[in-house]
Formats: structure tokens, C-alpha cells, sequence
């Protein structure tokens, strides 16, 4: 069963096309990634599918109802945590929870049945009137979550929702997005740390407004990206990376961290071709050269390098 059909959807602004007939289901409960650059459209399409903006052209199912003709009934099936904390920093905890509560149509016996369970949740219970902009940024993060589906809808969008947090609390907090889908909640997320991408159920890449690639972890790595890839930790990385991406048996070069991956095509037979490249004429140190598994971030640097060459045709 979906949560969320897609269809033929499109928005323009002017001649400027965001988002540009894109297609895709969503299944009831999954986690569900929508990955891409900044400005490739992820943002413009969570406020259609949210009934928060009208689409030119297309429609989609949230929830069984039409984002082009039933927007107000949409909203009664979502939740929605934008990238920067939806809560009011002047406000208590307790009173964000019962502003948000409100919001959404609680009173009485209901809010305070799910006030109990924020709390409990976010790791609130006796804090209840603490200043809000004084939580530190895990606690203010899972409160917001919180308070995004304090009336149990069924599905939630999260977007760019780990912006700016630090790695544990980045764990943490999807942990609580796995509860959530345990619990038959559908999760729509968008996250600028591929690596967080690996825990979602499906992905979807957009680039520029199209979608480029759809699949899972394994499937996105196994079917969009067929060559070796190396890894090098050497010195002057920025100068090696230059020198590498002139030869002719490298396809693509890209910095991770403080080390470089290559995607090496039939014309690479052995390391000794990028030592004598680098060591023997450049008097680069190389500490090592590594066959790896690839990460999704080398599939989005592959798939984006495509797409824009094909567009430069």
C-alpha cells in the first residue's frame, strides 16, 4: 500500500522549472529518502506534497487525498519538521508542546496523553519549563519531531532535519525515525549526510528538478555504479586529485575527507600506473592505495557528473 503516489508532478516559477514531472510511490511505513543538491528541487517538492504549495501541472496521492484539489485534507495526515527547528525558542518546552497540540486539534485528555509522550520521548519529563532556546541542539531536535507527529499522523516529513547536529545526536535521532517506522508511520526525508541515507528503505536522487536514480542502498551502488573505486591517502591531495583526473584510465576523482577516491575504468592495470604518476614524477608521498566498497556518496558524485555532462551535450 502508498503512503504517497507521485505523478507527472511540476512547479514553475516563471520560466524557472524547480521541480519538472517527476514520478514515484512511496510505500505506507517505509523510510523514504529524497536526496540532492542544493537547488535540485527536494524542498519545493515536500511543500507541494505538504498542500503548502500548489503544483503547475501533475497531482499526488498524500494520504489518499489530492494535493491539487483537497490541500486542507492533506494536512490533516501529515507532520512536517522543516530544516531549521520548528519551535519557538522563547517558549517552555511545555508550552511549545501545548501550542503545537492545538495546532493540530488536541485538548484536554488527548494532549495530555501525548505531552506524556514527548517528554518521555525526547528525554523531557521534569523539564517542562525550561526555556526552549536553552536546550541543547540533540534535545531541541528530537522535541521537534515530537511535537510533528504529536497527533499521530501518518505520515511525516522531515526536511534537512540533522542540519548543524552533532554525530551522536545525529544517531540518536534516527532512532527515534526507525520507532517511527516500526509503528507503520511513513517517513519522507531529505538529508544533506549521505551516510544517514544508508538507514533509509528507499532513495530517490534529484538533480535540477528530474529524477536520476531510484533503489535502495545496494541497488543504487550495484546498479548505477559499475567501476573499481580507489581510495588514496597521499600528500598534496588537491595537487594529486588534479594530476589523476587528466589520465585517461581515471572516470572521476572527488575528495573525501583528507584522502581522494577515484572511479578507475579498462584501461587501469595496476596501483603502479598512479604511483608513477604522482611518487616517481611528482614527489607526491602516497601512504596507500585501497580498493573500496563504494558509498552512496560516490553513486550521487557519479550520477550528478553524468547528468550534467549529458546536459552540456
Amino acid at each position: 500500500m502508498n503512503s504517497i503516489e507521485v505523478r507527472n508532478l511540476t512547479k514553475r516559477f516563471g520560466n524557472f522549472v524547480s521541480v519538472d514531472n517527476i514520478s514515484f510511490n512511496v510505500s505506507q511505513g517505509e523510510i523514504f529518502g529524497f536526496l540532492g543538491a542544493n537547488g535540485a528541487g527536494k524542498s519545493t517538492t515536500i511543500r507541494m506534497l505538504c498542500g503548502i504549495l500548489e503544483p503547475s501541472s501533475g497531482d499526488a496521492l498524500v494520504g489518499g487525498f489530492s494535493i491539487k484539489n483537497e490541500p486542507d485534507k492533506v494536512k490533516t495526515q501529515i507532520g512536517y519538521m522543516s530544516q531549521k527547528f520548528s519551535l519557538y525558542n522563547d517558549l517552555t518546552v511545555e508550552e511549545n508542546i501545548n501550542f503545537f497540540g492545538g495546532v493540530y486539534g488536541l485538548y484536554n485528555k488527548k494532549l495530555q496523553e501525548r505531552k506524556s509522550w514527548v517528554l518521555k520521548v525526547a528525554n523531557l519529563a521534569g523539564q517542562e519549563k525550561t526555556l526552549t532556546a536553552s536546550l541543547p541542539g540533540g534535545i531541541k531536535q528530537r522535541l521537534a519531531l515530537c511535537t510533528a507527529v504529536i497527533h499521530e499522523p501518518k505520515i511525516v516529513f522531515l526536511d534537512e532535519p540533522t542540519s548543524g547536529v552533532d554525530p551522536i545526536s545525529r544517531r540518536n535521532f534516527w532512532d527515534l525515525i526507525n520507532e517511527l517506522s516500526s509503528q507503520g508511520i511513513t517517513v519522507f526525508v531529505t538529508t544533506h549526510y549521505l551516510e544517514e541515507a544508508e538507514f533509509c528503505n528507499n532513495i530517490i536522487l534529484i538533480n535540477a528538478g528530474k529524477l536520476i536514480a531510484e533503489g535502495n542502498s545496494k541497488q543504487l551502488k550495484t546498479n548505477y555504479l559499475t567501476s573499481t573505486i580507489l581510495e588514496i591517502e597521499c600528500e598534496k591531495v588537491v595537487t594529486a586529485m588534479e594530476l589523476l583526473e587528466k589520465e585517461n584510465f581515471v572516470d572521476e576523482v572527488s575528495i573525501f575527507g583528507n584522502n581522494m577516491h577515484i572511479a578507475v575504468n579498462n584501461k587501469f592495470t595496476s596501483d603502479q600506473q598512479i604511483r608513477d604518476i604522482l611518487s616517481n614524477r611528482n614527489n607526491i608521498l602516497i601512504k596507500r592505495i585501497d580498493k573500496i566498497i563504494p558509498t552512496l556518496e560516490d553513486v550521487f558524485i557519479h550520477l550528478l557528473e553524468k547528468d550534467t555532462k549529458k546536459d552540456d551535450k
